[in-house]
């Protein structure tokens, strides 16, 4: 049986209000493509402000307004347009309460979720965390506790957190994004052939969606039969 899947993947920054939105439009488009199951999504990392310190009594409109050199008013305008956005996706953005925090954690620990098959479900957390729920995502007791949730070893998380394990992983991310020509997040790559840049709509995804599985299929033709096994008889005699 050919288990063998096309792969997309999602460069992203947990802090980019624009990646959450993206992914809930590529997941729109995703549910909509037959034959989904041989989608295989892994997210990577990137970075938006790698020196950013980390600072809960800051929230979002706080930091657009000092980085931007804008009034707060205008912050608060801007991404009020952004809120709406989400809204229109089914998202709830409340930037008022989402607090600066510096994503190396964050990426760490979707590695790890990664290294056990739970990856999408923390990205989600985590846009979750910082966008809806005005969790620090910078904090480890925090990453623990989303990792928790979805059934992630908590000590073996927390030996992860407290190193340096996967801080490579992000690095290297973040520099193939590099060779790729990445200038912005989000950034999907489709089996390595076609990519979109930023939050496009929902058919934009589908399109591109359904024009590399095409070509992949096609270079993939399924090895046999899918087989459920059972008891049978064989030419040597043996049943069982």
């Amino acid at each position: 049986m050919n288990t063998e899947k096309m792969k997309v993947e999602i460069w992203s920054d947990v802090m980019c209000p624009f990646c959450y939105i993206g992914k809930r439009r590529f997941e729109k488009a995703l549910d909509q493509l037959p034959g989904k199951e041989n989608i295989e999504v892994i997210w990577k990392s990137f970075q938006l402000n790698p020196d950013l310190k980390t600072d809960p009594s800051k929230n979002v409109n706080q930091y657009l307004s000092e980085v931007k050199c804008m009034s707060l008013e205008r912050a608060e305008q801007l991404n009020q347009q952004v809120t709406e956005m989400a809204a229109g996706e089914g998202l709830h953005y409340d930037l008022n309460k989402a607090i600066i925090a510096n994503s190396m954690n964050a990426h760490r620990f979707s590695h790890f979720a990664l290294s056990k098959n739970k990856q999408d479900e923390a990205e989600e957390l985590l846009f979750r965390a910082y966008f809806t729920e005005g969790k620090n995502t910078d904090d480890i007791n925090v990453l623990i506790n989303l990792g928790k949730s979805i059934g992630l070893d908590e000590t073996e998380l927390r030996k992860v957190l407290q190193s340096d394990r996967y801080t490579e992983d992000v690095r290297m991310d973040i520099y193939e994004s590099q060779q790729l020509g990445v200038r912005g997040v989000p950034f999907f790559v489709f089996n390595r052939k076609y990519a979109v840049s930023g939050a496009q709509e929902t058919p934009v995804f589908l399109q591109n969606l359904e024009k590399s599985f095409g070509e992949w299929k096609k270079e993939h033709p399924a090895s046999g039969l899918q087989v459920q096994e059972g008891a049978v008889c064989r030419p040597d005699g043996e049943c069982n």
